[in-house]
């Protein structure tokens, strides 16, 4: 596939990253000539330097010839007209444009065709602030995703000793629990994959990926660790686009207090928050101002400003003075991977959260929903199979029999059913899959999955 990035900021260099690696044809242009020649350097792609919304530049990345324009500027204006010239001008078929202003989120009618011409808006402050209100009811969790609807969960967490299955084989889950069916699909072990069985046995400190139907997933949890107490209070270390949207998604249910540095922007917030949210002017370095606030009384402290220097060293410092669980907002993956699972609790790196939502509109096939896990190693995605026994490779088949790559697991599978509602299926070996099933499949290395797209596509002539 032919695509053409704007922008080589941390979101555009990850997409490129992610895709450049699936033999993509990758072209990336931004104003930035260094940013584009340290980018080349590690990467096989193109570069050009330029506006992305000129014409003359979207023509000199060959935009005439590309499959999918993907903006990412920190410009939700040039972003827009990107798009807009890229399908009224190139006739690009996929156009996707990242966009942070809440007007724009606001008015669909703005980007739609007639308008701006965007197919997809990606936000990524909106996906960053929903993980972490996911993370909020499973503060036993690492990462929370969801898919169908919201119908099943895959829940990432850490295996802690005292856990009912922890040091016991895998296939013990369904005597604890005979009523609840789950699924565990992967476990890593420092930086080992272990593809489990029924004997594997669950060791302290893994990090165990589990599948099960929404209503289930906290009795599955409890497998694996005692559940914490529920999230009451909450402290978040900076008010920028990602603070006050969290801010006002706990608001109203839970204590929050927001730390803020700059004068004008707590006046912002104080104006935007209920009157119950706290405001308060300062440093979240600051060690006074944490005891003064009780930092060793929250639940989940947030570190969320746009500095990681600032974010880790806040992040240490609340959890060294007694917060429950800490929660770092870091831009740079190779710091995120130094510091999650030690003092700090979870990392979450902006780009990684965002380019599951991209992936969903490059994956080829019909997938209704893809989610980048472990920095972007693994994937998750939700492929719906199409087609009857003889045009597809997964139809009609038991799960036994399929051409499964190594490392790939399908971990659930949802079924619509005639009375309207749909099911959810656990996926074991005799399982066969239906035509119209959402097939929900964890693969522990990215690079199989072109095998697992090229398994789910039906034989040409089906349409």
């Amino acid at each position: 596939m032919r695509i053409v990035i704007l922008g080589a900021g941390r979101v555009g260099a990850s997409v490129a990253e992610s895709l450049v690696s699936e033999q993509n044809d990758i072209t990336v242009v931004d104003t930035d000539a260094a940013r584009l020649a340290e980018l080349q350097d590690r990467l096989d792609l193109r570069t050009v330097v330029g506006n992305g919304a000129q014409p003359s530049v979207l023509r000199e990345a060959g935009t005439e010839d590309a499959d999918m324009v993907i903006a990412t500027t920190p410009s939700d204006e040039t972003n827009l007209v990107a798009c807009h010239l890229a399908a009224q001008v190139f006739n690009v078929p996929t156009r996707i444009a990242r966009v942070r202003s809440p007007d724009f989120q606001d008015h669909p009618e703005l980007v739609g065709e007639g308008a701006f011409s965007v197919d997809h808006l990606i936000v990524p402050e909106h996906t960053v602030t929903e993980s972490i209100v996911k993370l909020v009811e499973f503060p036993e969790a690492l990462q929370v995703l969801e898919f169908a609807g919201g119908r099943v969960c895959l829940i990432a967490m850490r295996a802690y000793a005292g856990g009912l299955l922890v040091q016991r084989p895998i296939r013990e889950i369904r005597a604890h629990i005979p009523n609840v069916d789950s699924r565990i699909v992967a476990i890593f072990r420092g930086e080992s994959t272990i593809a489990p069985d029924g004997d594997t046995m669950i060791e302290p400190g893994d990090e165990v990926f589990i599948v099960a139907a929404s209503e289930h997933i906290r009795t599955v949890m409890t497998e694996l660790r005692k559940m914490d107490k529920p999230v009451r209070r909450v402290m978040l270390a900076g008010g920028g686009r990602i603070g006050l949207r969290l801010a006002k998604r706990l608001s109203g249910r839970l204590d929050v207090r927001i730390i803020e540095p700059d004068l004008k922007r707590c006046e912002l917030l104080a104006s935007q928050l209920p009157s119950g949210t706290l405001v308060l002017h300062g440093d979240a370095t600051d060690e006074d101002l944490l005891e003064e606030e009780s930092v060793g009384e929250m639940d989940l402290f947030c570190a969320l400003t746009s500095s990681d220097e600032d974010n880790i060293m806040a992040s240490l410092l609340a959890k060294k003075m007694g917060a429950r669980r800490v929660l770092a907002l870091v831009n740079r993956r190779a710091y995120a991977d130094v510091v999650e699972g030690g003092r700090i609790d979870i990392a979450i790196v902006p780009a990684q959260a965002t380019i599951g939502e991209l992936l969903t509109h490059v994956r080829r096939g019909d997938v209704a929903a893809v989610h980048s896990l472990r920095r972007g190693a693994a994937e998750a995605l939700e492929a719906i199979a199409h087609g009857d026994s003889k045009s597809s490779k997964v139809v009609g088949r038991r799960i036994d029999q399929l051409d499964l790559p190594p490392g790939t697991i399908i971990g659930a599978i949802v079924r619509a059913r005639s009375n309207g509602k749909s099911e959810v299926l656990m996926a074991h070996h005799d399982t066969v899959i239906e035509s119209e099933d959402h097939v929900i499949v964890f693969v522990a290395n990215k690079r199989m999955i072109p095998k697992v797209e090229k398994l789910f596509q039906v034989a040409v002539g089906f349409f």
